[in-house]
């Protein structure tokens, strides 16, 4: 199945269903890829699926036995400047929840949650996962829900003796560029959070993301 185009669809998806497509799938198909043929996906599974003569609909052909590479995580993030970035990578890492959370220090709060879905869609289609993450409503963060979370704690950058634990949840924090407020930090050790190193340097968001996500899958 390699270089066979992948296709989301937002369907309850089954063999011998045909669904309508958009244009833009059409164009994409006929005009950039040539071809007919193709493979769809939703909910963790993936399909063979085809074209219907009229460009219309696409006909849900069988099964395929890939299993879906996505895993449990859910990613807590203070929305950035390169947004587009970080969701692009982390879709790609495999995430299975992406939950925006308004700190302090966040300065992008005016982002487009309707172009961020379609990356998050761009992405899950090129990484060959079989779902998509999903994407939560912002949340502010006197509103999160601290337990069993991980943080990545840039705080080990200085050299500050933060509490180790052993990592055994699913939830990971990364904060905005400016990092968390003092009032945020002592709020989370109060709580009890998993400190996370990520080194001796500070990372820039979209970077530590990645870093935090890899640290926690090879747990």
């Amino acid at each position: 199945m390699q270089n066979v185009p992948r296709i989301y669809l937002n369907e309850n998806l089954e063999s011998g269903k045909s669904f309508p497509i958009d244009k833009d799938v059409v164009h994409y198909l006929r005009r950039v890829m040539r071809r007919d043929n193709c493979l769809v996906f939703n909910k963790g599974i993936e399909y063979t699926a085809i074209l219907s003569d009229d460009n219309k609909s696409i006909i849900i052909g069988e099964k395929t036995n890939r299993i879906d590479p996505s895993n449990d995580i859910v990613f807590y993030f203070a929305p950035i400047k390169k947004i587009d970035e970080m969701l692009n990578m982390v879709t790609q890492m495999g995430v299975a929840v992406l939950q925006p959370v308004i700190t302090e220090r966040t300065v992008a709060n005016h982002i487009n949650w309707v172009r961020q879905k379609k990356i998050i869609v761009e992405a899950s289609e090129q990484s060959n996962r079989n779902s998509i993450p999903e994407l939560r409503e912002p949340i502010k963060f006197v509103d999160l829900d601290l337990k069993n979370l991980i943080v990545a704690d840039e705080r080990f950058a200085h050299e500050l003796k933060v509490e180790k634990k052993q990592i055994k949840t699913n939830r990971i924090f990364v904060g905005p560029e400016g990092g968390f407020s003092p009032k945020e930090f002592e709020k989370m050790d109060v709580a009890g959070v998993c400190s996370l190193s990520l080194g001796k340097t500070i990372l820039r968001a979209e970077v530590a993301a990645v870093v935090a996500i890899s640290k926690v899958l090879n747990k």
